[in-house]
């Protein structure tokens, strides 16, 4: 990883042990418990599993066709695709799906490695749209502190790593500035007050606040 930027260092660091800490929280995960409903509306916790898994690889691509000079699509078959590989994935059993997010996970670290200065410069073609590959690790933090919340399975936004919540806060209140008109672009009062997790959870539509209306900003 020759030549990475502090941040890229940071952020390939804070991945990888939210990729160690979810594993852990894995352990003992029972066929029962992965048929249950997670906390995203309409997905188990063998969707969400295999949705994180999937990520991993879905980055992988990006991060290898830069490496190539070239811009890979996150889903070469579009949110098709992405939809049927999660649904492809839900019947299997406990340790299927923890071994999938095991080494997908590895798959993807070993992928950081060896990356290239000219490589980290160059961009990949996302589910939203153009994406610097330098700013994927920083997703895949968040994509697996996030959903290792929504599993619901004991792990919540309340541990988030602090340094996480304190990048992640940074970059969800310029998103919501952009979002809003001239003169509406400051966090309400009582968005403000909350401690800086539940903050990111509500920015991040994770944590229903009284007298706050969803934050509404993805």
């Amino acid at each position: 990883m020759n030549g990475l930027t502090n941040e890229v260092r940071r952020d390939v660091r804070g991945a990888t042990l939210a990729h160690e800490e979810l594993l852990v929280g894995l352990s003992g995960l029972t066929d029962a418990a992965v048929r249950r409903p997670s906390l995203l509306p309409g997905w188990t916790v063998a969707h969400t599993l295999t949705h994180i898994a999937r990520n991993a690889d879905s980055h992988v691509l990006m991060l290898q066709g830069a490496q190539r000079g070239a811009v890979a699509a996150q889903y070469p078959g579009g949110l098709e695709q992405r939809n049927a590989d999660i649904e492809a994935g839900v019947d299997r059993s406990a340790e299927q799906l923890v071994a999938d997010v095991g080494e997908s996970n590895a798959r993807l670290q070993a992928t950081w490695l060896a990356m290239t200065e000219d490589g980290w410069n160059g961009q990949g073609s996302a589910g939203f749209g153009p994406v610097a590959v330098n700013d994927l690790p920083f997703r895949r933090w968040r994509e697996t502190v996030v959903h290792h919340a929504d599993l619901g399975l004991g792990y919540s936004w309340r541990d988030w790593p602090a340094d996480y919540v304190r990048i992640e806060l940074g970059r969800l209140i310029m998103l919501w500035a952009s979002r809003k008109p001239m003169g509406l672009t400051t966090l309400p009062a009582t968005a403000v007050a909350l401690s800086d997790h539940e903050r990111a959870a509500w920015l991040l539509g994770r944590a229903a606040v009284d007298g706050l209306d969803a934050a509404g900003i993805f």
